[in-house]
């Protein structure tokens, strides 16, 4: 990897209290903003670049909470502090996508615990139900700036998994992943990472589970429910079901983030289970225009970038395009950053690379 330069990234002290700036798990770059996440809250936040043309840094920081956009499950209120793990940004078509990890986690052993109280955390597995949305909001331009709104005049902000059935129920009796649901995302079980957006489709990256080797991407084609413009549902394909799966050779690695490149989807690969690398960016050809369901390997798919890890931190979490699509520079932050990343006036650094 060449890294050319690195930005700062600099949040409000309510975000860096809560270390959003050391759990970032997405980025999707609009313009003069940055559309970034943490996977330890419910919102997105938008930094506004120093120079648009050439930014060094991105701050000026507003928070947009997905409660205050769309019906999230699990009820609203002050008492409800649920995360949304939200893993994945994509920005397509006027609107901010955004999905959880519709992950279940098992409790972490910490330096304190030991002996019956440690085995007891490592047998208690959660789910939450926000983890278990899709949204799309709607973004207006408010004094030159893109900024996310309840409704924009012609269409609401809209989820899918606010009630009714929602992935997991719909993946419960798929053949292939299926039988992961009930396992935590860090055991090699169900785990959306990323996602991109293009026409109609929508791509979800799986973390996990990796199946022999095998990384799996899901296709839906969400559309405004007719009785409930604030929801979404998915069409049918053609053998009835409503997601399609693509299976990917990443040398045993999952899917930690999508970023479509022309016709093609830019691939950010690292392990499913705790593990601190290899991380890779591969390429899959013509992704955004295949009509079938897809065994994507050999000239479909090539490795571009290596990128680098730390021992128990810089985990590379996010990629998007800074600039161009034709300038080819990618934008990468990292969850857990190293210290070296963090700056003294509470920003932290994420790295531009350029494509081959």
């Amino acid at each position: 990897m060449t890294t050319t330069r690195t930005v700062t990234l600099r949040f409000g002290s309510t975000s860096r209290a809560s270390l959003t700036h050391t759990n970032l798990s997405a980025v999707r770059s609009d313009g003069p903003v940055l559309w970034v996440a943490g996977d330890e809250t419910a919102t997105i936040e938008r930094l506004v670049a120093d120079d648009p043309a050439h930014p060094t840094s991105y701050g000026d920081q507003t928070t947009f909470s997905l409660a205050d956009l769309v019906p999230l499950p699990g009820g609203t209120g002050p008492d409800v502090e649920e995360e949304a793990d939200i893993e994945g940004i994509a920005r397509h078509d006027g609107a901010v996508w955004a999905v959880g990890s519709h992950s279940l986690r098992r409790r972490r052993i910490r330096d304190e615990h030991d002996g019956a109280k440690a085995l007891r955390r490592l047998a208690t597995v959660t789910g939450q139900p926000r983890r278990q949305v899709l949204v799309r909001i709607p973004v207006v331009d408010v004094d030159g700036l893109p900024t996310l709104v309840k409704d924009d005049g012609s269409r609401s902000a809209a989820v899918f998994g606010a009630r009714g059935k929602d992935l997991r129920d719909l993946l419960a009796d798929d053949e292939h992943l299926g039988p992961f649901l009930s396992i935590p995302s860090k055991d090699n079980g169900l785990d959306v990472e990323g996602i991109a957006v293009a026409g109609d489709r929508v791509y979800l990256g799986l973390r996990g589970p990796v199946l022999r080797g095998w990384a799996v991407v899901l296709e839906l084609r969400p559309e405004v429910d007719e009785r409930d413009p604030a929801r979404l549902r998915l069409r049918r394909f053609p053998d009835g079901r409503r997601y399609r799966k693509h299976v990917l050779r990443l040398a045993g690695l999952g899917v930690r983030d999508l970023c479509p490149h022309g016709e093609d989807l830019l691939v950010l690969a690292g392990p499913t289970m705790d593990l601190d690398g290899p991380v890779y960016v591969y390429r899959w050809h013509g992704a955004l225009v295949c009509e079938e369901p897809t065994v994507v390997r050999g000239d479909l798919l090539t490795r571009e970038l290596v990128l680098p890890f730390g021992d128990g931190d810089d985990h590379a979490e996010g990629i998007g395009l800074l600039g161009a699509p034709e300038d080819g520079r990618l934008l990468v932050v990292y969850d857990s950053p190293a210290p070296e990343r963090l700056t003294d006036d509470g920003g932290v650094l994420a790295d531009v690379v350029c494509l081959p």
